[in-house]
């Protein structure tokens, strides 16, 4: 019998100091879904524009002739399906959830959809709201995607914990604002998606200026942004930066975020595509 090197990834033994890998966590695709790529979007704290940033990405997906779905993983506060003005209830066929779909054909399930009333707070504890997050996983029938985001709820808490784990993340990223916190967010963020072996596809920087219409100018209206020096200490990539933009948050607003223009996106949309 070898000695142990404690590198249970590559050891078949069943010992009792063997440790579950990742592996051992992640819950089956159902047999009416398959999924190509789980893309997770991640924040470390609240308020920074999380959830339009999936939204973006799915649109710009989807508008690139890929196809897309957004698993709304911030149960507590959901906001996903107002985005894409979905209103109505998502289905059931008997074996599996049917996600809503929106306008632009991006495949949509949130806790929101299930409710009778969508103002009705969402008040569960941290291992049933887990739960559901299992199920929107396991129990919809998404069909074929080449991409599924996932909105992610803000911080490092439990529904972090149980996507990285459950779901097969192929990356994340992670978005903030330009204040001088930003760099202890994005590193609690950045050293989650470490500990949990997930890779970090790069940050972006949300109301990172205003462009005066009268004169051109960029207005650091939330302070000089620092996402350059905090990207280059952890060696990823910045993906965008973008724009205070009166029109695109109307847009949300009124459930048309997918006409939102955001031409920020595009290179990282081209990665996506293999471009």
């Amino acid at each position: 019998m070898s000695e142990c090197t404690h590198d249970c990834s590559s050891c078949k033994s069943n010992c009792s100091d063997r440790k579950p890998s990742k592996q051992d966590f992640l819950k089956p695709m159902n047999k009416y879904s398959n999924i190509k790529k789980v893309i997770g979007v991640v924040s470390g704290k609240g308020g920074v524009g999380k959830s339009f940033v999936t939204c973006m990405l799915a649109s710009k997906c989807a508008a690139a002739g890929l196809k897309v779905g957004v698993l709304d993983a911030d149960v507590t506060g959901p906001s996903v399906p107002k985005s894409f003005g979905i209103n109505a209830r998502a289905m059931q066929d008997g074996e599996c959830l049917i996600p809503a779909v929106s306008e632009n054909g991006v495949k949509v399930m949130s806790i929101n959809l299930l409710l009778e009333d969508v103002n009705s707070p969402v008040v569960w504890r941290g291992p049933v709201i887990s739960g559901v997050i299992e199920q929107f996983w396991t129990d919809v029938r998404w069909g074929e995607l080449d991409y599924l985001f996932v909105d992610m709820p803000p911080g490092t808490g439990d529904v972090a914990l149980t996507v990285f784990q459950s779901l097969p993340v192929d990356g994340i990223v992670i978005v903030s604002t330009p204040q001088d916190l930003v760099k202890m967010i994005v590193n609690k963020a950045y050293n989650m998606a470490k500990m949990m072996n997930v890779p970090v596809l790069g940050l972006v920087e949300n109301m990172s200026y205003y462009t005066c219409p009268d004169c051109g100018r960029k207005i650091n209206i939330f302070g000089d942004s620092q996402i350059e020096e905090t990207a280059k200490e952890l060696g990823v990539p910045v993906i965008a930066k973008l724009p205070v933009n009166p029109t695109v948050n109307r847009l949300v607003d009124e459930g048309r975020v997918y006409e939102a223009e955001c031409s920020e996106l595009d290179d990282f949309i081209d990665v996506l595509k293999g471009e």
